[in-house]
């Protein structure tokens, strides 16, 4: 079979050594007039068709862009030598559609392959429509603060909520943004591929319904974007009515008057929130000792003081839910609470509903890795830092590609979505490595929570294992005249650095808007910015940005030298 490879070279390209130059003088180029990754025009094609074939793996040098990339293949004539697309991507969820967009930006040919809807977990089942209903929960707290609004000069007759017209507003807001990425993906030429998506062999992708995938495509690289779904731990009896998970949850089908939420991280804190502020009791079952786990501590220490303690909002802590029966002919919900160290039955729960929020589990079954010699770990499938996908035998496996949360780095749709475009400048030939340490996150609870970064235990262990100092500084929102003007003067901003470098190594707010102002850290630690840097950095007043503004100034930091720090290390 013939078999063929085309590589590119940069005018002047200092890597082409002599010796290189001197091997591809052995064949006949034909200059092609090309347009490849958007990048250059005149590509050099050339044969291999005059090597001696063997079926042993051998390593390929590619050079390109100044930089020497190398990578195991496998030379067994089973890769296709030309190719339908540039770039594949499996699953047209948030981080499918950024790479897409992305890869069309750099003048790739790009199909994506989405076998249910496209926009995927994050538009319809997650982070979209839960943003609607904690808009009317939001909405609902406001009206229903007869103190709040007293001191803002208001009066209100008693609020109300009609919970089908809540419903559709957030089902509405999915069906808009899914046509937004649809159409977004149409006008600018990617050809979206319906159906499951299933890797054949190297650079191979079948699609169609499930069991039936007759359409094949080959492609230069392949993405695999396929998310997750929540995940249910044994003995919880999921009926999608009175035991839900989070999909179940978002078409609001009722209110009960009490329901258990099992997990109180991102998905259990915004539903607390959105059923408390619609009238329920809510009793959170949480494993580890303590609410919010995830978050700095301190943090959770303040959020729980004021997003849970004033509601009508128990919990129990250091249990497992070892058993859930759903409600059925009258009888409630049954929760059974072992106790998480002496694993003894420890006390019985009767409620009206009960929410699975314990976390999401990679969706990753029927993509035919065991085709390519690729083993999951725990669902997830292993790669490195930059997002390539790690066989069984611990080798690369040549142009294949997982981002979001199938490779399980950081489950967050954003993150998902720069893990595509980093992908995507790794294809088109600029390396390129996401800082994750960079990307921030948020809870949308009112008021919210928002975080980029290592907590403070992570810091000092940090700190104690590389041998440095680090410095604590914190501001409140109690000092902003924005926030004191919003009567919203509740909220907490902390910042973690080094006082040697002024290296920002963790920024945590709790209070209004902190999802919106935690980017302004996050792009800091990014670019590398010090604090004796930042602090330069003009807010208008009166602004909530100035928050973070006086944070970074009562920062001390022992050194001026304003040299952005050591590029960041990506984990």
């Amino acid at each position: 079979m013939h078999s063929s490879i085309s590589i590119s070279f940069p005018p002047n390209c200092s890597v082409l050594k002599r010796s290189h130059k001197n091997q591809l003088e052995q064949f006949s180029f034909t200059p092609l007039n090309l347009r490849f990754c958007g990048l250059r025009k005149e590509v050099l094609a050339f044969s291999f068709s005059q090597f001696k074939r063997c079926e042993t793996q051998r390593s390929v040098r590619v050079l390109r862009n100044n930089s020497v990339v190398a990578a195991s293949v496998a030379d067994n004539g089973s890769a296709p030598t030309s190719f339908n697309y540039d770039v594949v991507i499996i699953g047209a969820g948030v981080g499918g559609h950024g790479a897409a967009l992305h890869a069309v930006e750099k003048g790739l040919k790009t199909a994506i392959i989405e076998g249910d809807v496209v926009g995927g977990t994050c538009v319809n089942r997650g982070c979209v429509p839960s943003k609607a209903l904690l808009a009317v929960s939001g909405r609902m707290r406001e009206l229903k603060n007869e103190h709040h609004l007293k001191a803002l000069g208001l009066q209100v007759s008693a609020a109300g909520y009609d919970r089908q017209a809540v419903a559709d507003h957030a089902n509405n807001l999915a069906l808009k943004i899914r046509n937004n990425l649809t159409n977004s993906m149409k006008a600018l030429g990617v050809d979206i591929l319906t159906g499951v998506g299933t890797i054949v062999g190297p650079q191979r992708v079948k699609y169609g319904k499930a069991g039936f995938s007759d359409n094949e495509v080959t492609a230069r690289d392949i993405i695999i974007a396929t998310g997750s779904v929540p995940f249910v731990p044994r003995g919880i009896e999921v009926d999608g009515k009175t035991v839900i998970t989070s999909d179940h949850a978002l078409k609001l089908e009722f209110i009960p008057e009490w329901i258990a939420i099992v997990g109180s991280g991102y998905i259990g804190l915004e539903f607390s929130d959105v059923y408390t502020a619609l009238g329920s009791e809510v009793t959170f079952i949480e494993a580890l000792d303590q609410l919010m786990p995830g978050f700095d501590p301190e943090i959770s220490k303040l959020a729980q003081r004021v997003l849970v303690n004033p509601r009508k909002i128990d919990y129990h802590t250091g249990v497992f839910a070892t058993k859930i029966t759903p409600a059925k002919d009258g009888r409630p919900v049954v929760i059974q609470l072992t106790d998480a160290k002496t694993k003894e039955l420890k006390e019985t729960l009767e409620v009206d509903a009960a929410l699975i929020a314990t976390g999401r589990a990679p969706f990753t079954n029927g993509l035919g890795l065991e085709n390519i010699n690729v083993l999951t770990q725990r669902g997830f499938i292993p790669v490195d830092e930059r997002m390539r996908v790690i066989d069984a035998d611990g080798k690369l496996v040549p142009h294949l590609y997982c981002i979001g949360d199938a490779n399980g780095k950081m489950m967050l749709a954003h993150a998902a979505s720069a893990q595509g475009i980093s992908v995507v400048e790794q294809v088109s030939g600029r390396d390129h490595v996401l800082n994750h340490l960079s990307v921030p996150a948020a809870c949308f609870t009112h008021p919210e929570i928002s975080m980029v970064g290592l907590t403070e235990p992570q810091a000092r262990e940090k700190a104690e294992k590389d041998g440095f100092e680090i410095s604590i500084a914190k501001t409140s929102f109690k000092a902003n005249t924005k926030a004191l003007a919003e009567n919203e003067g509740e909220g907490l901003a902390k910042l973690i650095y080094r006082p040697d470098t002024g290296e920002i190594l963790g920024v945590h707010i709790f209070g209004m808007h902190a999802a919106d102002l935690i980017h302004e850290a996050s792009n800091a630690i990014a670019l590398g910015t010090t604090i004796q840097d930042i602090k330069f950095a003009v807010h208008a007043h009166p602004t909530l940005s100035e928050v973070l503004d006086e944070l970074f100034k009562s920062a001390k930091v022992n050194t001026q030298d304003r040299s952005s720090v050591r590029e960041p290390i990506a984990i």
